[in-house]
């Protein structure tokens, strides 16, 4: 026969394994379907005017010029489409702080592309103003933002 002590240890053993293995993974719950829909727009807003004359999808390809908004496209559809997606999909708690951290990046430098699309260095004139996809696509990503670091905030500390 076994020793009980033996079989008590390696059954503690065990649920400290699958303990910290469920301690690594999250459950967005509803703010899944949230998050579904942000990233549903920043698609729909790529096929809208952003800058002048040119949609998003153009700006990501790099036919404008401006940096900002070029900046704010690859962080938008990276961190905000691609890493949204694949943190949904593995439930991994670090990734959620990524996409924190990088949609946070994202959305200052969002405003930051709508502000320069308004303001230009002269005095006598305004800019162009922004265009419908470039002020959705912002809105998505703030609302990811918040979305992302309500979860990633939701776990309880390790003890």
């Amino acid at each position: 026969m076994s020793d009980p002590r033996e079989s008590d240890d390696f059954l503690r053993k065990e649920i400290d394994s699958v303990e910290h293995e469920a301690a690594k993974r999250i459950d967005p719950g509803t703010g899944a379907l949230t998050i579904s829909i942000a990233v549903l727009a920043i698609l729909v807003s790529l096929v809208l005017p952003w800058i002048g004359e040119y949609t998003g999808l153009q700006v990501v390809l790099g036919e404008s010029a401006l940096f900002l908004p070029k900046l704010f496209s690859y962080l938008a559809l990276g961190i905000g489409v691609v890493g949204s997606g694949v943190t949904l999909a593995v439930r991994r708690w670090g990734l959620t702080w990524v996409c924190s951290l990088g949609l946070f990046a994202g959305s200052i430098i969002g405003v930051l592309s709508i502000w320069t699309q308004q303001t230009t260095t002269s005095n006598k004139t305004i800019g162009p103003g922004p265009g419908i996809g470039l002020i959705i696509a912002v809105i998505a990503v703030i609302v990811l933002l918040v979305k992302w670091v309500k979860i990633a905030a939701s776990r309880p500390p390790q003890l």
